[in-house]
Protein backbone atom coordinates (compact mmCIF):
# COMPACT_ATOMS: atom_id res chain seq x y z
CA UNK A 1 0.00 0.00 0.00
CA UNK A 2 2.84 2.40 0.25
CA UNK A 3 3.70 4.22 -3.11
CA UNK A 4 6.77 3.44 -4.91
CA UNK A 5 8.65 6.61 -4.85
CA UNK A 6 8.60 6.53 -0.56
CA UNK A 7 9.91 3.08 -0.56
CA UNK A 8 12.47 4.53 -2.38
CA UNK A 9 13.19 7.76 -0.95
CA UNK A 10 17.07 7.33 0.32
CA UNK A 11 18.09 10.64 0.17
CA UNK A 12 18.15 13.84 1.75
CA UNK A 13 16.50 16.59 -0.32
CA UNK A 14 18.47 20.31 -0.35
CA UNK A 15 17.63 22.85 2.40
CA UNK A 16 14.69 24.92 2.34
CA UNK A 17 14.74 28.51 2.03
CA UNK A 18 12.73 30.43 4.30
CA UNK A 19 10.00 31.65 2.89
CA UNK A 20 6.16 32.99 4.18
CA UNK A 21 5.01 32.41 0.75
CA UNK A 22 1.63 30.95 -0.05
CA UNK A 23 1.44 27.89 -2.13
CA UNK A 24 -1.43 26.12 -3.33
CA UNK A 25 -1.66 24.55 0.00
CA UNK A 26 -1.26 26.77 2.33
CA UNK A 27 -3.05 29.21 0.36
CA UNK A 28 -3.10 31.44 3.28
CA UNK A 29 -4.22 34.61 0.85
CA UNK A 30 -7.50 32.77 0.48
CA UNK A 31 -10.41 35.29 1.35
CA UNK A 32 -11.84 31.69 3.93
CA UNK A 33 -8.39 31.55 5.24
CA UNK A 34 -7.90 35.20 6.27
CA UNK A 35 -11.44 35.15 7.68
CA UNK A 36 -10.25 32.37 9.72
CA UNK A 37 -7.21 33.78 11.04
CA UNK A 38 -8.60 37.31 11.97
CA UNK A 39 -10.24 35.01 14.84
CA UNK A 40 -6.74 33.94 16.06
CA UNK A 41 -5.01 37.44 15.62
CA UNK A 42 -7.80 38.81 18.15
CA UNK A 43 -6.85 36.51 20.35
CA UNK A 44 -3.31 36.88 19.80
CA UNK A 45 -3.00 40.42 20.22
CA UNK A 46 -0.49 42.79 18.37
CA UNK A 47 1.48 41.78 15.90
CA UNK A 48 4.71 42.81 18.09
CA UNK A 49 3.79 40.24 20.41
CA UNK A 50 5.99 36.93 21.09
CA UNK A 51 5.67 34.99 18.42
CA UNK A 52 5.02 31.69 19.93
CA UNK A 53 2.29 33.02 21.73
CA UNK A 54 0.78 33.64 18.83
CA UNK A 55 1.62 30.08 17.19
CA UNK A 56 -0.06 28.60 20.87
CA UNK A 57 -3.28 30.49 20.39
CA UNK A 58 -2.96 29.68 16.54
CA UNK A 59 -2.85 25.67 17.89
CA UNK A 60 -5.63 25.86 20.83
CA UNK A 61 -7.76 27.93 17.88
CA UNK A 62 -7.38 25.20 15.05
CA UNK A 63 -7.93 22.37 17.82
CA UNK A 64 -11.09 23.67 18.82
CA UNK A 65 -12.30 24.37 15.54
CA UNK A 66 -11.29 21.95 13.26
CA UNK A 67 -12.82 18.24 14.04
CA UNK A 68 -9.80 15.58 14.25
CA UNK A 69 -10.37 12.89 11.34
CA UNK A 70 -8.43 10.03 9.43
CA UNK A 71 -8.46 11.94 5.96
CA UNK A 72 -6.02 10.59 3.63
CA UNK A 73 -5.99 14.15 1.54
CA UNK A 74 -2.83 15.38 2.38
CA UNK A 75 -2.40 17.70 -0.45
CA UNK A 76 -5.72 19.52 0.54
CA UNK A 77 -5.46 22.72 0.85
CA UNK A 78 -6.13 24.66 3.98
CA UNK A 79 -8.97 26.40 2.56
CA UNK A 80 -10.62 23.18 1.83
CA UNK A 81 -10.03 21.56 5.44
CA UNK A 82 -11.36 24.93 6.90
CA UNK A 83 -14.47 24.69 4.65
CA UNK A 84 -15.19 21.38 5.78
CA UNK A 85 -13.89 21.94 9.33
CA UNK A 86 -12.56 18.74 9.81
CA UNK A 87 -9.40 17.49 9.24
CA UNK A 88 -6.49 15.42 9.76
CA UNK A 89 -3.18 15.89 11.80
CA UNK A 90 -1.13 16.43 8.31
CA UNK A 91 -4.14 19.00 7.61
CA UNK A 92 -4.47 20.80 10.54
CA UNK A 93 -0.60 21.26 10.55
CA UNK A 94 -1.09 22.80 7.16
CA UNK A 95 -3.64 25.47 8.85
CA UNK A 96 -0.97 25.75 11.68
CA UNK A 97 1.75 26.76 8.88
CA UNK A 98 -1.04 28.61 7.07
CA UNK A 99 -1.24 30.77 10.11
CA UNK A 100 2.33 31.59 10.58
CA UNK A 101 2.82 32.42 7.75
CA UNK A 102 0.50 34.95 7.30
CA UNK A 103 2.10 35.97 10.52
CA UNK A 104 5.52 36.54 8.92
CA UNK A 105 7.03 32.96 10.24
CA UNK A 106 8.67 31.38 7.88
CA UNK A 107 7.97 27.66 7.94
CA UNK A 108 9.50 24.61 5.90
CA UNK A 109 8.65 20.88 6.09
CA UNK A 110 10.76 17.81 7.15
CA UNK A 111 9.87 14.53 5.46
CA UNK A 112 9.90 11.88 7.84
CA UNK A 113 8.97 8.49 6.84
CA UNK A 114 6.98 6.69 9.90
CA UNK A 115 6.96 2.80 10.07
CA UNK A 116 3.60 2.30 9.63
CA UNK A 117 3.45 0.33 13.55
CA UNK A 118 3.11 4.04 14.54
CA UNK A 119 -0.93 3.84 13.85
CA UNK A 120 -1.71 0.49 14.84
CA UNK A 121 -3.55 1.67 18.08
CA UNK A 122 -5.33 3.30 15.86
CA UNK A 123 -6.67 0.87 13.63
CA UNK A 124 -6.21 -2.69 15.57
CA UNK A 125 -8.76 -4.46 13.43
CA UNK A 126 -7.18 -2.85 10.64
CA UNK A 127 -3.45 -3.57 10.71
CA UNK A 128 -3.26 -5.49 7.52
CA UNK A 129 -4.13 -2.36 5.68
CA UNK A 130 -1.99 -0.07 7.15
CA UNK A 131 0.51 0.83 4.58
CA UNK A 132 4.27 -0.19 5.74
CA UNK A 133 5.82 3.13 5.69
CA UNK A 134 3.76 6.86 5.62
CA UNK A 135 5.15 10.10 4.93
CA UNK A 136 4.89 12.68 7.60
CA UNK A 137 5.28 16.12 6.84
CA UNK A 138 6.85 17.69 9.58
CA UNK A 139 6.97 21.42 10.43
CA UNK A 140 9.40 23.68 11.24
CA UNK A 141 9.29 27.18 11.85
CA UNK A 142 12.25 29.63 11.97
CA UNK A 143 11.95 31.68 15.37
CA UNK A 144 15.11 34.11 16.49
CA UNK A 145 16.99 33.40 13.76
CA UNK A 146 16.68 29.42 14.32
CA UNK A 147 14.64 26.52 12.65
CA UNK A 148 12.80 24.37 15.05
CA UNK A 149 10.77 21.65 15.33
CA UNK A 150 6.82 22.56 16.12
CA UNK A 151 6.75 20.96 19.22
CA UNK A 152 9.44 23.36 20.27
CA UNK A 153 7.80 26.25 18.30
CA UNK A 154 4.31 25.54 20.05
CA UNK A 155 5.75 23.90 23.70
CA UNK A 156 9.64 25.63 23.83
CA UNK A 157 12.74 23.94 25.07
CA UNK A 158 11.48 22.65 28.70
CA UNK A 159 9.50 19.53 28.55
CA UNK A 160 8.87 18.99 32.31
CA UNK A 161 5.48 19.66 32.07
CA UNK A 162 4.77 17.61 29.17
CA UNK A 163 3.20 14.67 30.53
CA UNK A 164 3.36 10.83 29.34
CA UNK A 165 4.71 10.27 25.89
CA UNK A 166 2.40 10.08 22.82
CA UNK A 167 0.86 6.88 22.21
CA UNK A 168 -1.40 7.59 19.19
CA UNK A 169 -4.20 6.14 20.49
CA UNK A 170 -7.54 7.35 22.51
CA UNK A 171 -8.85 10.88 21.77
CA UNK A 172 -5.87 12.56 21.79
CA UNK A 173 -3.96 13.02 18.12
CA UNK A 174 -0.58 14.00 16.98
CA UNK A 175 -1.75 17.81 16.74
CA UNK A 176 -2.95 17.49 20.18
CA UNK A 177 0.30 16.06 21.73
CA UNK A 178 2.88 18.72 19.92
CA UNK A 179 0.85 21.51 21.55
CA UNK A 180 1.80 20.12 25.56
CA UNK A 181 5.12 19.07 24.49
CA UNK A 182 5.53 15.44 23.63
CA UNK A 183 6.46 13.64 20.21
CA UNK A 184 9.32 16.15 19.34
CA UNK A 185 11.85 15.20 16.89
CA UNK A 186 15.49 16.42 16.16
CA UNK A 187 17.11 15.00 13.46
CA UNK A 188 20.91 14.13 13.65
CA UNK A 189 21.68 11.91 10.15
CA UNK A 190 19.50 9.96 7.60
CA UNK A 191 19.45 6.67 9.73
CA UNK A 192 20.76 8.44 13.19
CA UNK A 193 18.59 10.56 15.09
CA UNK A 194 18.37 12.88 18.37
CA UNK A 195 15.12 12.85 19.81
CA UNK A 196 13.15 13.80 22.60
CA UNK A 197 10.74 11.40 22.66
CA UNK A 198 12.43 7.88 22.11
CA UNK A 199 8.65 6.80 21.64
CA UNK A 200 7.75 9.00 19.01
CA UNK A 201 11.54 8.63 17.32
CA UNK A 202 11.70 4.81 17.53
CA UNK A 203 8.87 4.81 14.50
CA UNK A 204 10.82 7.04 12.00
CA UNK A 205 12.50 5.04 9.61
CA UNK A 206 14.24 7.43 7.16
CA UNK A 207 14.74 11.72 7.50
CA UNK A 208 14.06 12.75 3.83
CA UNK A 209 15.55 16.18 4.31
CA UNK A 210 14.10 19.63 4.51
CA UNK A 211 11.29 21.22 1.53
CA UNK A 212 10.57 24.34 1.24
CA UNK A 213 6.76 23.68 1.91
CA UNK A 214 4.56 20.17 2.11
CA UNK A 215 3.56 21.04 -1.94
CA UNK A 216 7.15 20.34 -2.43
CA UNK A 217 7.28 17.59 -0.17
CA UNK A 218 4.51 15.71 -1.60
CA UNK A 219 4.75 16.64 -5.27
CA UNK A 220 8.62 14.81 -4.63
CA UNK A 221 7.50 11.46 -2.95
CA UNK A 222 3.45 11.08 -3.44
CA UNK A 223 0.68 10.88 -1.00
CA UNK A 224 0.61 8.32 1.23
CA UNK A 225 -1.54 6.01 -0.57
CA UNK A 226 -2.24 5.17 -4.26
CA UNK A 227 -4.69 7.49 -6.12
CA UNK A 228 -7.63 4.85 -6.44
CA UNK A 229 -7.59 3.18 -3.02
CA UNK A 230 -7.44 6.98 -1.42
CA UNK A 231 -10.15 8.29 -3.22
CA UNK A 232 -12.12 4.57 -2.54
CA UNK A 233 -11.51 5.43 1.36
CA UNK A 234 -11.57 9.42 1.89
CA UNK A 235 -15.59 9.12 1.58
CA UNK A 236 -15.28 6.33 4.91
CA UNK A 237 -11.95 7.99 6.57
CA UNK A 238 -12.47 11.92 6.17
CA UNK A 239 -15.79 11.98 8.45
CA UNK A 240 -14.23 9.15 11.02
CA UNK A 241 -13.52 11.23 13.88
CA UNK A 242 -9.56 10.34 15.57
CA UNK A 243 -10.20 8.86 18.61
CA UNK A 244 -13.65 7.50 17.84
CA UNK A 245 -14.93 3.96 17.28
CA UNK A 246 -17.45 4.94 14.63
CA UNK A 247 -18.16 7.76 11.83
Amino acid sequence: MTPARIRRAVRAAPAADPTTAPTRILDHDHPDVRRFLRSIDREAGPRERDPQEYLRAAHRRIRDAIRPVYSMADTRSVSGTLRRGRGSCSQRFAVLEAAARARGIPTRSRGLVMDGEFWYPRFPMLRRAVPRFVLLAWPELRLDGEWVSVTRALAGPGRADAGPSFGNAGAETLFDAVGRGAADWRAAGVQGCACDDAAFARFVRRDLGTHSSRDELFARYGQNLPGPVRLAVEPLFGRWSAGATSR
